[in-house]
């Protein structure tokens, strides 16, 4: 079991700073920097052996005991997301990080030349194009040529459809993938201005503007899923805690390579059914009543919870504490192997020395990861083709256990239902959360295996 420290801990809200109007609605953090139990600036650096070699399983230990302190929590997000093998040197580390930083530069080009606001500093929040490749007049551009219109003795032509504005000089587009990219830039913007919006980080408009290029970016190479309302979210943290925006870019497309099914949605199914038909799973086994009775309420599907696993609980928690949460889940959930499946996917752009061999005897570090060998020991393939049952499911299954008796007693129909759970908007304790995930996946394992023959 994780052990959690007694002291009452230093507020880590400084660190991210909320704005002033905003204050009183904004939940506190709950997360608590501790002397002995957080993984400190101290304890990090020293863990690195001294060609740049780090000790992973120390590391791994410190964070499922108490987190990352926020100075260096950029850092080690790369290792936990798979950006850096452990093994590897100072050098190495350096250069890979150029390679990626020259890639996500040559793409970042590759977009601005299909439009040129990216990188401009500008936040597109309308249409760019018809969805038949006809452009549209950009109202940022048109707000600031307005001066210059006035003094000018004629103004492009332009034709009007539906009270949209073409722009009849400007080149049609015929190519679909170019079209449906540019299709999103304005969702993107909407986004990205909703995004963590009380944060006084995102008042400076450079900040704002890297999060709609790597968005941007990110669109145009993973075309199989685009941009989808939700990937801001996903995304914000890499801007606060990297300053570089390649790396922040890096980061987030390895944070998509766990999420991206997610957002992978059909007229008949949502990207989060195999999350949600193992989150049901888990609660008939663990509570046939409350199963039972989310079905009467017509929430036998689970889309309730939908959100939860679509943003990973940001909205149920303080930017810092879902910072905590989603560390404390990686922790648990560490796989040595992960830096050498990005390389195999991405055609090895870097060649690193270490075998996977050498890494094996890390996976006990990774308590969820030694409970899965385990259960898939005792229980059979029970994870099925998609890998195993993540650990956010068991944290949703754990909000459901806190909230049982209010939706036991008081929820007669779905509005009830989504109101109860609603309540934990801003109200989760991060730390009771990966604490009660671990006990309900042990009872589960139990139950499972004391029905087999």
């Amino acid at each position: 079991m994780m052990k959690w420290g007694l002291g009452s801990g230093t507020p880590a809200d400084s660190y991210y700073e909320v704005r002033s109007d905003c204050t009183d609605d904004v939940p506190k953090s709950k997360f608590k920097i501790k002397a002995g139990k957080t993984l400190s600036a101290r304890k990090w650096h020293a863990a690195f052996s001294p060609d740049g070699c780090l000790d992973i399983a120390s590391v791994l230990r410190r964070i499922q005991t108490g987190g990352v302190h926020p100075t260096v929590r950029g850092e080690v997000w790369e290792f936990l997301l798979g950006c850096f093998d452990p093994r590897s040197t100072f050098d190495e580390r350096e250069e890979i990080r150029q390679i990626r930083r020259l890639q996500y530069a040559r793409w970042k080009e590759d977009c601005r030349e299909m439009d040129s606001h990216v990188g401009s500093g500008k936040i597109i929040t309308a249409p760019l194009i018809t969805e038949d490749g006809r452009p549209i007049k950009d109202p940022l551009v048109l707000l600031e040529a307005t001066a210059d219109r006035n003094n000018s003795e004629g103004a492009p032509a332009t034709s009007r459809n539906n009270g949209i504005e073409i722009d009849e000089t400007a080149e049609r587009i015929t190519d679909k993938q170019i079209i449906e990219w540019k299709l999103t830039l304005h969702q993107i913007g909407l986004d990205v201005l909703r995004t963590d919006r009380t944060m006084v980080f995102y008042e400076n408009k450079e900040n704002l503007s890297k999060l709609w290029d790597i968005l941007a970016v990110y669109a145009w190479i993973d075309k199989d899923v685009g941009y989808c309302q939700g990937m801001s979210d996903l995304c914000s943290p890499m801007i606060v805690l990297l300053n570089d925006e390649a790396d922040a870019f890096w980061c987030f497309e390895k944070l998509m390579r766990r999420l991206r099914g997610n957002f992978k949605c059909t007229d008949q199914s949502v990207g989060v059914a195999n999350q949600l038909q193992h989150l049901a799973s888990i609660i008939q086994v663990l509570d046939p009543k409350l199963h039972d009775h989310l079905e009467t309420l017509g929430g036998g599907d689970y889309l309730f919870a939908f959100r939860m696993f679509m943003v990973l609980f940001r909205r149920e928690v303080s930017f810092g504490d879902s910072l905590y949460l989603w560390e404390m889940m990686w922790a648990l959930e560490y796989d040595p192997d992960i830096f050498f499946a990005a390389c195999e996917e991405q055609g090895a752009v870097h060649k690193n020395k270490v075998s996977k061999s050498k890494l094996r005897g890390l996976r006990h570090f990774g308590k969820w990861d030694k409970d899965k060998d385990k259960e898939n020991t005792k229980n059979g393939s029970e994870d099925g083709e998609d890998g195993p049952v993540p650990i956010s499911v068991f944290m949703v299954a754990s909000v459901l256990k806190e909230k049982r008796e209010k939706l036991l007693q008081e929820a007669r129909g779905l509005d009830d239902l989504i109101r109860i759970l609603n309540d934990v908007n801003g109200n989760l304790d991060a730390k009771k959360a990966c604490a009660g995930a671990l006990k309900l996946h042990k009872k589960y394992l139990k139950k499972v295996q004391a029905k087999k023959p």
